[in-house]
């Protein structure tokens, strides 16, 4: 696998796990995402990922049925890992959102990051594992910054919040991210 299939695969892994585990009954449950339920976190990453191909000629085929969001996503993810696994689809280059890239990169820089933080918002609605590893926090918080100011656009992150003192790091950073991670905010 080239270095876009392998970053997909890894965050795909621990997301994958985490949807095996939500209980049937919890998927309409409210996410930290305003306005969303874990199935729809589950659908925006399904969208988005969708809609980035396709603007640049590659057929998924049909949608994934999302009516068992783990069985569509993983239905969703190894169409993605096969179109990216090729060099002529993750080597595409164009202008992007943030300048000149490529498919493979913006799927790494943006696609990845939002499915590691996206995993945290369903494992918190639904109450899964919401641990992330000392190298997610490190994807996360590359991400974020190399978003700057567009990290708080509309339909990226909510505005930053405050955090307790001594705040561990992965509350610090969600919180960066609009994201209440604090036992008190404990829902599902």
């Amino acid at each position: 696998m080239n270095p876009t299939a392998v970053a997909y695969d890894a965050a795909l892994r621990p997301l994958t796990a985490v949807l095996q585990a939500v209980p049937h009954d919890a998927w309409d449950r409210p996410s930290p995402c305003a306005d969303w339920t874990a199935r729809q976190v589950v659908a925006h990453l399904v969208d988005t990922q969708r809609d980035l191909l396709t603007r640049h000629g590659h057929d998924l085929g049909p949608a994934p049925d999302l009516a068992d969001p783990a069985v569509g996503l993983q239905q969703h993810a190894e169409r993605v890992l096969a179109l990216v696994s090729r060099p002529d689809v993750s080597d595409v280059a164009y202008d992007g959102f943030f300048g000149p890239t490529t498919v493979g990169a913006t799927l790494v820089q943006f696609y990845v990051w939002d499915m590691v933080v996206h995993r945290w918002d369903v494992a918190r609605a639904t109450g899964g594992d919401e641990a992330l590893s000392a190298d997610e926090l490190d994807r996360v918080e590359a991400g974020a910054d190399s978003f700057g100011d567009a990290l708080h656009m509309d339909g990226i992150c909510g505005p930053a919040l405050p955090t307790a003192p001594g705040a561990d790091r992965q509350v610090q950073l969600l919180a960066r991210l609009g994201r209440d991670a604090s036992a008190a905010a404990v829902r599902g």
